[in-house]
């Protein structure tokens, strides 16, 4: 897919499982929205093929839209709408919906039914848009940034409501910002960059990536010139010393109390004062971080 001279998708080619909660996750520009609406028939393709349970979103549309959700970033509702009036005219829209009461009950929309959409707060618009895309019982439920906006405790029933959807067997394909949601909730992460798919693997698969632990060091000011190269002289052939910014960097491979110590002593060596030094596992966030060299950001 192309926009001018901007090449948005550049020969991505991946699957989602059934069954499974699956995440798309790239910094912004990535090509992950033109993706997923190539999916949803939102966009033709200008080169390959999409096949979304075996139909062609577009030539097959008519008979692929009764078996999708799509959670679209602006839910879709009209501005003056009341939020339950607006479930029930999504409801009766399909031939076999859930019920909308229990549906606006687990998702916390029973307060605010009869508020309009213009006047629910930004969690409120997120959850009735979930709830939009889930009411039709879709076989597969496409869903853009869920939980964004939510409290705490809203995040948790959605995650919970994704995860038993995952269980009765529907394919949720997620988009989303917050790391913890994607290890959390992910049985596979696609991640993509430039328009193209630079990593796949379940949050294990990924975060291991043949390495026992990690050190994370973060310093007051940004590192002298040539800092990460003596640091990686320092430690070893064995060891790999990744920047992240101009003040982090991550240490990674058989990371123990002694290369702890290694690096203790040349950031004394380097007059570097550490703001904080963490021996751990490497998380998701640390992956993204040097598979694109950027953070995810909203």
């Amino acid at each position: 897919m192309r926009y001018g001279d901007k090449l948005a998708v550049d020969e991505l080619s991946l699957t989602v499982d059934r069954g499974t909660i699956t995440a798309v996750l790239g910094p912004n520009g990535a090509g992950k929205t033109t993706t997923l609406e190539t999916c949803e028939g939102y966009r033709r393709p200008q080169r390959g093929t999409v096949r979304v349970l075996g139909l062609d979103p577009v030539a097959q549309r008519a008979e692929l839209l009764p078996r999708i959700g799509v959670m679209l970033q602006g839910s879709g509702a009209w501005s003056g709408v009341r939020a339950m009036e607006m479930l029930r005219h999504v409801a009766r829209l399909h031939a076999h919906p859930m019920d909308v009461d229990v549906l606006a009950e687990r998702l916390g929309l029973g307060e605010c039914g009869r508020t309009p959409y213009r006047r629910l707060s930004g969690g409120q618009q997120q959850r009735l848009g979930l709830a939009m895309a889930l009411v039709g019982r879709p076989e597969i439920v496409f869903v853009d940034e869920p939980t964004a906006g939510m409290d705490p405790q809203s995040r948790r029933t959605t995650w919970e409501l994704l995860a038993e959807l995952r269980d009765a067997g529907v394919t949720v394909v997620l988009t989303t910002h917050y790391m913890d949601e994607a290890e959390r909730l992910a049985d596979r992460i696609h991640i993509i960059d430039h328009g193209r798919l630079i990593a796949s693997g379940s949050p294990v698969q990924l975060t291991r990536g043949g390495s026992s632990a990690t050190i994370r060091l973060v310093v007051s000011r940004p590192f002298p010139p040539g800092a990460p190269d003596s640091l990686r002289a320092a430690l070893g052939d064995r060891i790999e010393v990744t920047v992240l910014d101009e003040v982090s960097l991550l240490v990674t491979g058989p990371a123990d109390a002694t290369t702890l110590s290694k690096v203790s002593t040349w950031c004394e060596q380097q007059g570097v004062l550490p703001e904080s030094l963490t021996l751990g596992q490497r998380t998701l966030e640390d992956v993204f971080l040097e598979l694109t060299g950027r953070e995810l950001q909203p």
